[in-house]
């Protein structure tokens, strides 16, 4: 409900004559030393908005006022989804998370993409792209129909958004949760991408992987293929127990979905990093996420190889204000460490 309603909020004020100006003085932190250009896109600062959050680009015109160098929305499918059936999304105070379980409910690519071609944005925009979740009583779809699932979304919105984050390894995609761990299924998608000259950046949302040959693997996969911009690490299926939650097991036990938020930090760092160490600097970014809430969070993971950073529990329990609030944080430590710009600290401790 209060997500909801806040949504509803943001999309109202996006109306409202002057909110969004009252809201720029009030979110935004102007400082050179934060932008973050690549492959022609300019970004503010590092700190944006991660998918699920803005599911569906209701709420796009307050957004760019909030303090974001970007956004992204989504996930966004081929075809509407209703998602889990309700409750799906928890708080977990004593940790500082959240456990989802939404199920990718969204209204369809259709709907979405009517939307992005009125709207026009003035600062970086992703879509988050994944396969139509129909439930856990759907048959397994055959492996073309997997791939078309995707086509049919980055053909829609490739045109009207600046980048697209496909998401490989949603655990609420049912029987293709593993599908792009299979051998192939990659490449092939990738490749058909390319034949599709797509020419808006495209990124990789993959499972947490910590194996240097499980990495390799990945990129073998992706390096005969123009369209991939760069990566970013999934939350962690289930509730791991290297994630030292505080929540009282049994009750945690009935709350069904992925932890999000200050618990799943270190090991999402641990991954961003053995993937910079791997991957070729020269051609892909990384973009982190995963237990952000402080400036000190957000420029752990740019020192550890992420360019550009997303959020979204944050908001939960602090409010917009934290946007600001870590970007002004993150100039200061730019300064103490003696860096002139942010792209200079990017992997400095990786």
């Amino acid at each position: 409900m209060a997500h909801q309603a806040g949504l509803t909020l943001c999309r109202m004020l996006g109306h409202v004559p002057g909110a969004t100006a009252v809201m720029r003085r009030m979110y935004q932190c102007h400082d050179p030393r934060l932008k973050v250009q690549f492959q022609g896109l300019t970004f503010s600062n590092p700190m944006g908005l991660a998918a699920g959050w803005d599911k569906q680009g209701t709420a796009l015109k307050m957004l760019e006022s909030m303090g974001f160098g970007f956004a992204e929305i989504g996930s966004i499918s081929a075809r509407p989804s209703l998602g889990n059936p309700k409750p799906r999304l928890f708080r977990l105070p004593s940790d500082n998370a959240i456990v989802v379980n939404y199920g990718l409910p969204n209204p369809g690519v259709e709907s979405v993409a009517k939307r992005l071609r009125r709207f026009q944005q003035t600062q970086p925009l992703g879509v988050n792209v994944v396969k139509t979740n129909d439930g856990p009583a759907a048959p397994p779809c055959p492996d073309s129909a997997v791939i078309e699932d995707y086509l049919s979304t980055i053909k829609q919105v490739h045109d009207d958004c600046d980048y697209l984050m496909l998401n490989l390894s949603c655990p609420n995609t049912g029987h293709e949760q593993a599908f792009f761990a299979r051998p192939g299924n990659l490449s092939n998608l990738l490749q058909q991408i390319d034949d599709l000259q797509v020419t808006t950046p495209v990124f990789l949302k993959i499972a947490p992987i910590e194996q240097a040959d499980q990495i390799e693997q990945l990129l073998l996969q992706c390096r005969p293929h123009r369209c991939v911009a760069g990566f970013s690490v999934n939350l962690p299926t289930g509730k791991p127990s290297e994630l030292n939650l505080h929540a009282d097991p049994a009750a945690l036990a009935k709350l069904p979905g992925a932890i999000a938020g200050q618990p799943v930090k270190e090991l999402l760092n641990r991954c961003l990093r053995r993937l910079y160490q791997q991957m070729d600097r020269e051609r892909y970014i990384i973009i982190g996420s995963g237990g952000v809430f402080t400036a000190e969070d957000a420029y752990e993971k740019i020192c550890y190889g992420a360019s550009l950073v997303q959020l979204y529990t944050a908001l939960v329990y602090h409010g917009p204000l934290v946007v600001k609030q870590i970007n002004e944080g993150l100039a200061q430590l730019l300064r103490r460490d003696g860096f002139d710009h942010v792209s200079q600290a990017v992997g400095s401790k990786a």
